[in-house]
């Protein structure tokens, strides 16, 4: 473990699972700090939903050291899972109960659970306190499951892909729970698809790929490292479009200025992505 362990919710060092002659985790080092939101990112298949597993003890791993809040998963206690939130990408609660039972039932498994009807207004469903889950949308149903990952108060959030299904406003109440459990001191691990999402959201970003952590850091410290090209669009002056890709925009923009003795017709200039950061980190940036 690190000699700042003490300051860390989740350290992980040299992590590896394998799936017979799959590689699913390769080596992975993780520090998460307390009271972080810390967005892990990756295409489908590069370890981050086996990487949750092994944090919330659900799953083993081969080899490496894990701790999460103090203590190795696998030595796991009653009181420490119920310091332990978690949204599975597939959870759905029994079809037969209402959103209020389902979520006052829950609420019995923890000594010091959130207030029910609290929560069921955090997640956006109080309309639907008293309707059958197997009545809910898609999207209704993914709140119910966020509403009982948080139930307990959590010390430690996992979220795996918790948005999927959101509508658009959904989503943002959604950013505004996040942004409010991170304000009380609750330690966020988030998996996700969304790059926006990730970017609003996250203090510091993992980005996965093939089972390795290929980069880390703030959001704008991996557009700044990653993100070597700007692009510059202009209109020449029979009105035709001309694109370039430059890591000296400033130098580019000055010659066409001169070029042009002043005003640049269509100028433009966008500077990379976190999107374009994660497409080149990942090896997906040729498919776009």
């Amino acid at each position: 473990m690190t000699a700042h362990a003490n300051e860390l919710a989740v350290d992980v060092r040299g992590l590896r699972k394998r799936y017979g002659d799959i590689t699913a985790v390769d080596g992975i080092d993780l520090g998460i700090r307390r009271g972080e939101v810390f967005g892990l990112l990756g295409p489908n298949g590069a370890g981050k939903s086996t990487t949750v597993e092994i944090l919330q003890g659900n799953r083993s791993r081969d080899a490496g050291e894990v701790s999460v809040l103090g203590l190795d998963p696998v030595d796991a206690t009653r009181a420490w899972r119920s310091r332990v939130g978690i949204v599975w990408q597939d959870e759905s609660a029994p079809a037969e109960l209402t959103v209020g039972e389902t979520v006052r039932h829950f609420a019995r498994y923890y000594p010091a659970p959130r207030d029910p009807a609290e929560v069921i207004g955090l997640v956006g469903l109080e309309e639907k306190t008293g309707s059958r889950i197997k009545a809910l949308s898609g999207g209704q149903r993914r709140r119910l499951d966020v509403a009982l990952g948080v139930i307990g108060g959590p010390d430690l959030l996992l979220l795996d892909e918790p948005t999927t299904g959101f509508d658009p406003a959904a989503r943002r109440q959604f950013w505004e729970l996040i942004r409010r459990l991170a304000a009380e001191g609750t330690t966020i691990l988030l998996t996700t698809h969304y790059l926006e999402e990730a970017e609003a959201l996250a203090d510091r970003l993992a980005v996965i790929a093939r089972g390795l952590v290929v980069a880390e850091g703030e959001p704008a410290e991996l557009r700044d490292r990653f993100g070597t090209e700007a692009t510059v669009e202009w209109t020449e002056s029979d009105g035709s479009p001309r694109t370039e890709r430059t890591g000296t925009p400033t130098r580019t923009v000055a010659e066409l200025t001169q070029r042009f003795d002043g005003e640049i017709p269509g100028l433009r200039v966008s500077r990379p992505t976190l999107e374009d950061v994660y497409l080149r980190l990942t090896g997906q940036e040729a498919a776009r």
